[in-house]
This record gives C-alpha cells, sequence and structure tokens, in this order.
C-alpha cells in the first residue's frame, strides 16, 4: 500500500462543503481540540482573503479532513497578536474519528508545511494546540515543533509550537 502522503492531496474548500465541514466540527474529538470555536463556516467559505487558505484534505478524493494557513502578521482579527513577518499559522484536523491514528494527520501536515514554506520568505510555522491536548504535543513534537510559550487565546489555555524552514 501506498503511503499516505502520496494518497493524501490538500484542495481549496469552497462553499460545496459546507455541510461536511459543519457536520466535522460536531465530531467529539474535533469539539475536544477546540472547543470554543465558532468558524461561521458559511460565511468564511465564500471569503477568499490573501493572507488565508483554507483546504479540504482528500484520501484517494475521499475528504478525511481540513487544514487552515495563515500569515499571522496579516490576519485581520490580530489573533495571534503583534508576531513579525514571514510565518504562516497552520489549524489541522481529522473529520471523522475512525480516520485517527492511519498516518493522515501526518502526511496532512508535511503537505501543508511544503505549501508554507514554497515561499522562500517564509521562515517559520506556528501551531497553537490547547494546553489540554498532550496527543498533539507529542505529534508536533515528533514532527520536529519546537515548544515556544504556553498562552491564552480568546479564553483558551494553549502551548504554541514552531518549526523553521
Amino acid at each position: 500500500m501506498k503511503d499516505p502522503y502520496d494518497r493524501i492531496i490538500l484542495r481549496q474548500a469552497t462553499l460545496a462543503d459546507l455541510p461536511l465541514v459543519e457536520h466535522w466540527d460536531k465530531q467529539p474529538h474535533v469539539i475536544d481540540s477546540d472547543p470554543d470555536d465558532d468558524w461561521n463556516w458559511a460565511v468564511e467559505l465564500a471569503r477568499f482573503p490573501d493572507w488565508r487558505e483554507q483546504l479540504v484534505a482528500e484520501l484517494d478524493g475521499r475528504p478525511i479532513g481540513f487544514v487552515q494557513i495563515i500569515d499571522p502578521a496579516r490576519e485581520e482579527t490580530h489573533y495571534w497578536g503583534d508576531v513579525p513577518e514571514n510565518l504562516r499559522a497552520i489549524d489541522i484536523w481529522i473529520g471523522e474519528a475512525e480516520d485517527l491514528g492511519q498516518g493522515y494527520g501526518k502526511a496532512m501536515i508535511y503537505l501543508a508545511l511544503d505549501r508554507c514554506f514554497s515561499d522562500d520568505a517564509v521562515t517559520g510555522v506556528l501551531v497553537d494546540p490547547l494546553a489540554s491536548n498532550v496527543r498533539a504535543h507529542r505529534f508536533y513534537e515528533r514532527e520536529g515543533f519546537k515548544f515556544i510559550e504556553r498562552r491564552k487565546f480568546g479564553g483558551e489555555d494553549c502551548f504554541v509550537y514552531r518549526i523553521d524552514r
């Protein structure tokens, strides 16, 4: 069997994905990783600001997850606060519980990192899993991300990790 990295693609999310991402957003494992976020999918899937990409991961044509890549210095809500230029920040999740633990997240993160670092100006990528999400911490650390700080984002206690070029 081919490695998941060879079988997964990231494609632009569109309004046609609205029922899918709304369904995924109600899954217990997704809620556990991001309990208070309201993505306002109907609005956000129709917007294409130049500082963000919203992507659906597909395994052999089957949607399995979601990836968001932003330029945190330019993002309009200033979620990341005052950050240097030339960084990217990634949100990533697997949609269905049965797809967890299959290596899909690793493939998705590498595809997202490839996308981020395809811009020669990008020097590093940030992620912000919940402080309580030990599984995510281990995942990011295994993939080479370094812990930077513990920080509150909108009331959520998070760990900030960074990987550099």
